[in-house]
């Protein structure tokens, strides 16, 4: 049986993180999670392009402009989506989960969805850095993983 698997090196790859000023305390930090594993995997500071948009409902509008401009090797979307008292966050967080699916499914570069959807502010916080690691972090590993792995179908597979 022949295995494929990505690996972890941001060498030369260019990323585009997209990220929603709501929530602007958790969602920096997970920018600044994302941004600092790309360095730690070997990317420059001049590789990482952060795009900034109102809410994680903006997101995959951004995105995909992004994923098809050929200037980017992924895109990684992040943001925080914390519930309130009322309905808001259900469709707040469906439909953003929902443009990135489709987004990622139609791109030809990786399209990484890291946008917490939490309960309270304490647990997007843990996930943000506190007692959970760092969501923005583990979605930065997971787009090298797929560049790589797109790559390599790519190439023996001829796609």
């Amino acid at each position: 049986m022949k295995e494929y698997e990505g690996q972890l090196k941001a060498d030369d790859k260019r990323f585009a993180i997209v990220a929603s000023r709501f929530n602007q305390l958790v969602v920096e930090k997970l920018v600044q999670g994302a941004a600092g594993q790309l360095q730690k995997l070997g990317a420059s500071s001049n590789s990482i392009s952060a795009f900034y948009v109102p809410g994680a409902f903006e997101i995959p509008a951004v995105a995909r402009r992004l994923a098809h401009s050929n200037a980017f090797n992924a895109v990684i979307c992040l943001g925080a989506v914390i519930r309130g008292e009322t309905p808001h966050f259900d469709y707040v967080a469906g439909e953003s989960a929902k443009g990135i699916a489709q987004i990622a499914n139609a791109s030809p570069v990786p399209v990484i969805y890291g946008v917490l959807t939490t309960e309270t502010v304490a647990q997007a916080m843990d996930r943000a850095g506190s007692k959970s690691g760092n969501k923005g972090s583990d979605a930065a590993q997971a787009a090298v993983e797929m560049i790589h792995l797109f790559e390599l179908i790519e190439k023996q597979l001829g796609e």
